[in-house]
C-alpha cells in the first residue's frame, strides 16, 4: 500500500488529507483560528465536587467546565499533588527528587481526594463535544514517535504488536537503561528493531517537554495556564501514521512545509526527501483528485458499487446506516448472492467512512437481509478485516436476529462534516439569477475595479473548471484579451471547490481579496 499525504492550508483554515493507494482514506478540515486541545496539558483549578458522579468540574480554560472522573486521577495522584505544591513553593524541582507517596485506592471518593478550588495538573483527552465540555485526566503522558513517556510511574510496557519475545526483551532492557528516575515508559510498535541512539534521543526529547511543563508550571501566575501544547496538528498526524509506506507528502504553505520537513529530519532522516513543497498553479487538492474524492465521499447518500449506496445519518446519541441495492442489476446466482455481494460492498465503504469522518461513539448500521448463518459470518469476518487498518480503539458485534450489526468506536473530538451541497453564490437560494452571458462582464468590472481603482497588477482568479474553459475558448480568448488589457499579472486558474457561477480573487501571497459586493448589471 502506497500512503500520501497532502496538506492545504490558506489564512481560514487548514485541510489534511491521507490518501492510500490515491484512495482518499482520512480528512480532517479546521479554521486556523480552532484550537485542537487533545494532549495540552494545564494547571487547573477544581471548580465544583459531584459526589453523586464521583467526579469533578475543573475549570481548564475552555468554554465549558472540563469533567474529571475519580478514576481518571490515576494510581500515582497523590505524588503529583505533593510534587506540584512542592514546585509552585520552591519552583522547578527535578522529578528525581521527588517523593513517591502511596497509591490512590481504586475505590475512594472524589470529595475525600479533592477539595473546591484545589490546583490539579491535568491533560485533555477528549475535545468538547455537543454539549459536553472536555475530558481530562491526571495521568499525565507525552507521545513520541517510537515511545510514550508517563512522569510518576516506574514501569515500562511494550506493545502487543510486537511479537518476538527477543525483541521485547531487548526493548525492556535498552528503555530500562536509558529512562530516567520515577518515568514509566510505553514502547510502539514502531520501535521493534530501533537503535538505543534513537530510542535515547527520543527519551530525552520528551523528558525535555515534561521539565519544560514543570517551569511554566511553576512561573504560573493565574489559572487557568496553559503548560504544556501538543504539536500542531500536521505534525501531530504524522506521528501517529508514518510509516514507510509514505510516499509523498505534498504542502502548499511554507511555514507548514518547514514544520514537517524538520519533524520528519528528526525521526528518520533517511526519509527527509518525501516532503516536497508543492507550487503547482492549480489548488492542491485539485490537482491531485482529493476535491473531487471529498465531494462525491461526504453527505447524506454515499454511492459505492454499482449502483449500490448507502444512507448515513448522525442523531444525539448514536450514527444510523442503512444500506440499499439501489437499481443494481441483480445478481445470476439469486437475491441471497445479491445481497451478499452489496453488503460486501457496503463493509469495504463503511471502514472508510469511518475513518473518513471520523465517526465516533455507537453506529448501528442496517445490512440487506440475509437468510444464511455462513453469508452473515462472511460479512462480520469481512468487516472485521477491514477495520484492522483503523487506529481509533473499536468493538464490532455480529449481525442480530434483525440483521442489524452495532460497532463502537473511539471517539475523541467532533466528527468531519463536509457540507457537499451547494447554495447558488448568484441567487442565494432565490431561484433567479442574472443572465450567465453577463458573468464575464461582472469578472471584467471587478478586475478593472482591482487593477484601475487598487492598483493592484499581480493577483489570480479562481472560477469554475467550466467558466475557466469558456474563458480560454478560442484563439483571442477572453482571457488572453483581459490580460492584454490589464496586464500579464491577470491569471486565471480553475477551482472544483467553486460552484458554477463563483469566483475568488487572490493576492500573490495567496490570501483572498474580498471582491464580493454586488455590481449593478445594467
Amino acid at each position: 500500500m502506497n500512503s500520501e499525504i497532502f496538506i492545504s492550508a490558506n489564512p481560514k483554515k487548514i485541510s489534511i488529507a491521507l490518501a492510500e493507494d490515491k484512495r482518499l482514506m482520512e480528512f480532517q478540515e479546521e479554521g486556523q483560528s480552532a484550537s485542537y486541545s487533545v494532549g495540552n496539558i494545564y494547571l487547573a483549578k477544581v471548580r465544583k465536587l459531584m459526589p453523586g458522579l464521583n467526579a469533578c468540574f475543573v475549570n481548564a480554560g475552555h468554554e465549558r467546565d472540563a469533567f474529571l472522573h475519580y478514576l481518571d486521577l490515576g494510581t500515582q495522584f497523590l505524588s503529583y499533588d505533593k510534587y506540584l505544591k512542592q514546585v509552585r513553593k520552591k519552583g522547578p524541582v527535578p522529578i528525581a527528587k521527588a517523593h513517591i507517596e502511596k497509591e490512590l485506592g481504586k475505590e475512594g471518593s472524589i470529595q475525600d481526594t479533592l477539595q473546591q478550588g484545589q490546583e490539579v495538573l491535568v491533560q485533555v483527552v477528549k475535545e468538547p463535544i455537543s454539549t459536553k465540555g472536555p475530558r481530562i485526566t491526571c495521568e499525565i503522558s507525552f507521545p513520541g514517535r517510537y515511545l510514550v513517556l508517563m512522569p510518576f510511574q516506574e514501569k515500562i510496557h511494550v506493545s502487543s504488536k510486537i511479537k518476538s519475545a527477543a525483541e521485547r526483551a531487548r526493548l525492556k532492557q535498552v528503555i530500562q537503561s536509558i529512562k530516567p528516575q520515577h518515568f514509566g515508559v510505553i514502547v510502539r510498535t514502531v520501535a521493534e528493531g530501533k537503535r538505543v541512539a534513537e530510542l535515547d534521543t527520543e527519551m530525552k526529547v520528551l523528558v525535555g517537554r515534561w521539565e519544560e511543563a514543570i517551569k511554566r508550571v511553576a512561573e504560573a501566575k493565574t489559572l487557568p495556564t496553559l503548560v504544556y501544547e501538543e504539536t500542531s496538528r500536521a505534525v501531530g498526524l504524522l506521528r501517529d501514521l508514518f510509516n514507510p509506506s509514505f510516499e509523498n507528502i505534498y504542502i502548499d504553505d511554507e511555514k507548514i512545509f518547514h514544520e514537517v520537513k524538520d519533524y520528519v529530519t528528526l525521526i528518520a532522516p533517511e526519509r527527509s526527501d518525501i516532503v516536497k513543497r508543492y507550487k503547482g498553479t492549480l489548488p492542491i487538492f485539485d490537482n491531485f483528485d482529493i476535491t473531487r474524492q471529498i465531494k462525491s465521499s461526504f453527505g447524506k447518500t454515499v454511492s459505492f458499487k454499482r449502483g449500490a449506496y448507502m444512507i448515513i445519518e448522525h442523531t444525539e446519541a448514536l450514527w444510523v446506516v442503512d444500506v440499499n441495492s439501489g437499481n443494481r442489476t441483480r445478481n445470476a446466482d439469486g437475491q441471497e448472492a445479491n445481497a451478499l455481494d452489496v453488503n460486501l460492498g457496503a463493509a469495504d465503504e463503511l471502514a472508510r467512512q469511518l475513518r473518513l469522518r471520523d465517526m465516533g461513539g455507537i453506529i448501528v448500521v442496517d445490512f440487506i437481509d440475509m437468510a444464511l448463518a455462513e453469508d452473515r459470518q462472511k460479512l462480520y469476518e469481512r468487516m472485521c478485516e477491514d477495520m484492522k487498518q483503523d487506529r481509533a480503539r473499536h468493538n464490532i458485534l455480529p449481525l442480530s436476529k434483525f440483521g442489524l450489526m452495532q460497532i463502537t468506536r473511539q471517539r475523541v473530538r467532533p466528527a468531519t462534516e463536509v457540507n457537499v451541497d451547494e447554495t447558488c453564490p448568484t441567487c442565494h437560494g432565490k431561484g433567479t439569477i442574472k443572465s450567465s452571458f453577463m458573468f464575464t462582464d461582472v469578472l471584467e468590472s471587478k478586475i478593472d475595479m482591482l487593477v484601475n481603482k487598487f492598483h493592484t497588477r499581480s493577483f489570480t482568479l479562481h472560477v469554475h473548471p467550466y467558466v475557466m474553459a469558456y474563458l480560454n475558448q478560442g484563439l483571442w480568448s477572453i482571457k488572453r484579451q483581459w490580460q492584454m488589457k490589464y496586464g500579464l499579472g491577470v491569471k486565471v486558474i480553475p477551482s472544483q471547490k467553486l460552484a458554477f457561477l463563483q469566483y475568488e480573487f487572490y493576492d500573490r501571497k495567496g490570501n483572498e481579496i474580498d471582491m464580493k459586493e454586488e455590481i449593478e448589471i445594467k
